[in-house]
C-alpha cells in the first residue's frame, strides 16, 4: 500500500465492547471519502479482550495497525502514538469511546489544507461539577499563558499538520497528564492557522469516570503545573 496521508490514532483502555464498532464506523468512513490513511490502535495494557479486538479487526482490515504496550497511561499513550506517526502528514487523534462519531470528520478534511490545527469544540455537553471545575481551570491555565484561541482545549477529537507539531510533541514530557491541553495551548501561542467546528457527543454512550473525585483534582493540579512549567521552558517560535 503506498505511504497514507492520514494517521488516525486511537489509544485504548478496556474498551472491548465498544471497540468493533468505533473501528468499523471509522474504517466505513474514512474508505467513503477515498483518504488513504491508516488507523493506529494503542492498547495500553488492558485488562480484557480490547487486544483480541483490535487483532481480528487488523487481519481483515490492512488499514488497521495494532500497537501493544505496557499500560503508562493515557497522556503517555497519547504522546507515544504522536510521535510515531509524525512522519505522516496528518495526525487525527479520537479517543476510543465513540464520545463523538465520524460524521464531522469531512468538514475538518475538506478544510485542512486552510489550516494547520483543526479541532472539535464539544457543544451541550453534559458532565459533573467536578469535570467543569477541571475544565475551567485548564481553560484559565492556557488563556493567560499561552493565549485564547481554542475553546475546548483537551478535545480528542484534532486533526493536526505534523510538521508544525512534531518538535512540541518530542518536547513534552513523557508523564505529561494532560499533553493535548499544552498542544492545543502552543498551537495558540505559535499563532497556528486553527479552525474549531462545533461538534455533539454521542448521546448514548455513558461514559464513568475512572478517576475518583480526588484523583480528579489531584489530577487537574497536576496538569495545571504541567502546563505552566511547560510554557516557561519553551520557546513562542
Amino acid at each position: 500500500m503506498p505511504n497514507p496521508t492520514l494517521a488516525v490514532v486511537i489509544p485504548v483502555y478496556n474498551e472491548e465492547g465498544i471497540l468493533g464498532r468505533v473501528l468499523q464506523e471509522w474504517l466505513d468512513e474514512l474508505r467513503r471519502l477515498k483518504i488513504n490513511f491508516r488507523i493506529h490502535a494503542f492498547n495500553d495494557g488492558s485488562k480484557d479482550n480490547t487486544l483480541q479486538v483490535i487483532n481480528e479487526y487488523s487481519a481483515s482490515n490492512p488499514e488497521i495497525i495494532v500497537h501493544n504496550k505496557t499500560n503508562t497511561g493515557h497522556g503517555n499513550t497519547v504522546l507515544s502514538a504522536y510521535r510515531e506517526n509524525c512522519d505522516i502528514e496528518w495526525i487525527f487523534q479520537i479517543d476510543a469511546d465513540d464520545e463523538i462519531g465520524p460524521g464531522f470528520f469531512r468538514e475538518l478534511w475538506e478544510k485542512r489544507t486552510d489550516y494547520d490545527f483543526l479541532i472539535g469544540c464539544r457543544v451541550n455537553r453534559k458532565i459533573p461539577l467536578n469535570r467543569k471545575f477541571v475544565t475551567y481551570i485548564s481553560k484559565l491555565t492556557v488563556g493567560i499563558f499561552y493565549g485564547r484561541g481554542v475553546a475546548d482545549l483537551n478535545c480528542p477529537y484534532r486533526l493536526m499538520r505534523s510538521e508544525k507539531f512534531k518538535e512540541i510533541f518530542r518536547s513534552i514530557p513523557d508523564d505529561t497528564f494532560a499533553p493535548n491541553v499544552i498542544i492545543s495551548g502552543m498551537a495558540v501561542l505559535r499563532r497556528y492557522r486553527i479552525f474549531e467546528l462545533p461538534v455533539s457527543e454521542n448521546p448514548i454512550v455513558m461514559r464513568l469516570s475512572s478517576l475518583k473525585r480526588f484523583r480528579l483534582f489531584k489530577a487537574a493540579f497536576r496538569s495545571f503545573f504541567q502546563t505552566l512549567k511547560f510554557r516557561f521552558k519553551t520557546p513562542s517560535s
